[in-house]
């Protein structure tokens, strides 16, 4: 019985510990050095699955391609207004900041509730193809449980809306 008192007791530790050591920021990694759009294309997807990318495809022989892939923002009309309500969509969600925001390109920062983990978002208007290209990926950690997947979809739902 003080064996399992000591356990639950040593888990509760680890837990608040690691919950705190997010509160503190300990938990958000550090930002990427290669962000942007080089010669039309975003960054590679990361090499674990922790990240989804709509360029994906133009690394056959990336290890994650088939687990990152993930379809553009498709829109209709001008390319500048769809970025500027995406723009908008961006700033009203949730544990998110835009950082950069240029014509062509936004780059965001999503931070998760609890743990404060931090993601990167990056979308690049792609004019001539009518898409937005998007990439989400986790700083931190191999793999990110569907995150970034699940939080570009939100997007697109809302983008669509």
């Amino acid at each position: 019985m003080k064996t399992l008192w000591y356990f639950t007791l040593l888990v509760t530790l680890l837990v608040a510990g690691l919950v705190l050591a997010g509160q503190l920021g300990f938990l958000s990694g550090t930002v990427p050095q290669e962000l942007g759009v080089t010669d039309g294309r975003l960054r590679p997807p990361s090499r674990t699955p922790n990240s989804v990318s709509s360029q994906a495809t133009l690394y056959p022989e990336h290890p994650q391609r088939a687990y990152a892939s993930i379809a553009p923002l498709a829109y209709t009309g001008d390319g500048d207004v769809a970025m500027a309500r995406l723009t908008v969509l961006l700033q009203k969600s949730e544990r998110t900041v835009v950082v950069t925001q240029q014509p062509s390109y936004i780059y965001a920062q999503s931070t998760t509730p609890l743990l404060k983990f931090t993601d990167d978002i990056e979308f690049w208007l792609d004019k001539p193809n009518s898409v937005i290209q998007v990439r989400s990926a986790s700083r931190l950690g191999r793999n990110d449980f569907g995150v970034n997947r699940a939080r570009v979809e939100s997007i697109r739902a809302q983008f669509l809306s």
